[in-house]
């Protein structure tokens, strides 16, 4: 133990060196990676039912695949059991919906060079793949004024190819690039159709393709990311795709502000379109929806979520929290709780994902040394969800995220 013992700390202080985001854990444990635990939404009901609704990611990359045996709830500082709990991941898509707008220039610069094909064979490849897990809208531009809607919003895959594979015989009527008006006309068709779903957390993601600058001049760079980043616009993640040796790296990314995907030769467009369609498959399975029943039965109670990851041994690797209180007043069967029951989320609840400003800040203060986030979101029964024992409102109701 007397040589084991320094080895590890050694080791342990070479890590934190390394990275801010590891913490050395007990001697034979080794170093345990901090996670990043974020709240979005949790909700409370009667007979005893409590849902969180948050994201699990290590160094901005998301954490997949935890099960329900992953996560540790504590109430009140105490262990609550999984048995007598009976906590459970429900599938995120009974609260939450998700939608990708995939923007593609079609400009004559696109269209003339017999690059056409290609794209739309990397766009169908695309949608079949994001479209598993939420819905889809295509729409082109050229040197317009207006987008040219390719398919709307949908989960039905025939749709979406079916409209892509429309563009193979595109013919531009205007043949410049209205890059910069695309972007910003995108946004604000993502807005509104995500503001058409009945359901509380919405997600938006745009994703770009060009294969050149904006040309048409109607809108200006600084009006576009303005408009990127003004209301629920900065919480929708945006990437870009750019093909051509006339692209420049800044450009593109001014736009793709969560990624860029350069290809110079033409027929590497399909490898970058597969490679945001990846990052976009791993962000949203960073989405976890706990739901679990609580002994509690009356007053106000702290809940702590910690969320575990473990190697392949079995020991524990990661780890990170977050923390909330709820009112449990007149809870209690009958009738017997449901942990599958769907929540019913209040949008007062809600807390929109970091921007990329946050993030930044964040990295410059340290964020927080123990990887979890604290809110204090106190309700009371079912009858008024969003309301305190006082009756008066948490905090000001925000839009949900993205709508």
């Amino acid at each position: 133990m007397a040589t084991i013992f320094p080895r590890v700390l050694r080791s342990c202080a070479l890590w934190r060196t390394l990275s801010s985001s590891l913490v050395c854990a007990l001697p034979l444990a080794g170093c345990v990676h901090k996670l990043d635990v974020t709240r979005i939404n949790s909700e409370q009901a009667k007979p005893n039912n409590v849902w969180m609704f948050f994201t699990v990611e290590k160094n901005d990359e998301p954490v997949a695949g935890l099960v329900a045996d992953d996560f540790e709830i504590y109430e009140d500082g105490a262990l609550v059991s999984k048995y007598e709990s009976q906590q459970t991941i429900q599938n995120p898509e009974v609260a939450a919906v998700m939608y990708t707008l995939l923007l593609l220039d079609m400009s004559g610069s696109v269209t003339e060079s017999g690059q056409a094909d290609l794209l739309v064979d990397a766009a169908t490849v695309f949608s079949e793949r994001v479209g598993k897990t939420q819905k889809v809208g295509v729409y082109a531009f050229d040197g317009a004024e207006k987008l040219h809607s390719v398919t709307p919003f949908t989960t039905t895959q025939g749709s979406v190819e079916g409209g892509i594979e429309g563009l193979r015989g595109y013919q531009a009527k205007d043949p410049s690039t209205n890059l910069h008006g695309a972007v910003g006309l995108a946004v604000e068709e993502l807005e509104e159709a995500l503001a058409k779903d009945e359901r509380p957390l919405k997600f938006g993601t745009l994703v770009v393709f060009t294969d050149g600058t904006d040309r048409a001049g109607r809108v200006t760079r600084d009006e576009m990311l303005g408009k990127l980043g003004e209301g629920e616009h900065a919480h929708y993640e945006v990437y870009a795709i750019g093909v051509g040796a006339e692209l420049e790296q800044k450009p593109l990314e001014d736009i793709g502000r969560d990624g860029t995907e350069m290809a110079s030769d033409p027929g590497k467009v399909r490898e970058a379109f597969e490679r945001v369609a990846q990052k976009i498959e791993a962000h949203t399975k960073r989405f976890y929806l706990l739901s679990y029943c609580t002994p509690a039965r009356k007053g106000s109670h702290t809940v702590r979520v910690d969320a575990i990851t473990r190697n392949e041994k079995g020991r524990k690797n990661g780890s990170g929290s977050l923390e909330y209180e709820f009112n449990a007043d007149k809870f209690g069967p009958p009738p017997q709780c449901d942990p599958n029951r769907a929540p019913h989320f209040s949008l007062e609840r809600v807390d929109p994902p970091a921007t990329q400003d946050d993030k930044k800040r964040k990295g410059r203060s340290g964020g927080k040394a123990s990887g979890s986030v604290k809110v204090r979101s106190v309700g009371s029964d079912a009858d008024s969800p969003s309301k305190s024992s006082k009756g008066k409102s948490t905090k000001p109701a925000p839009r949900a995220p993205g709508g």
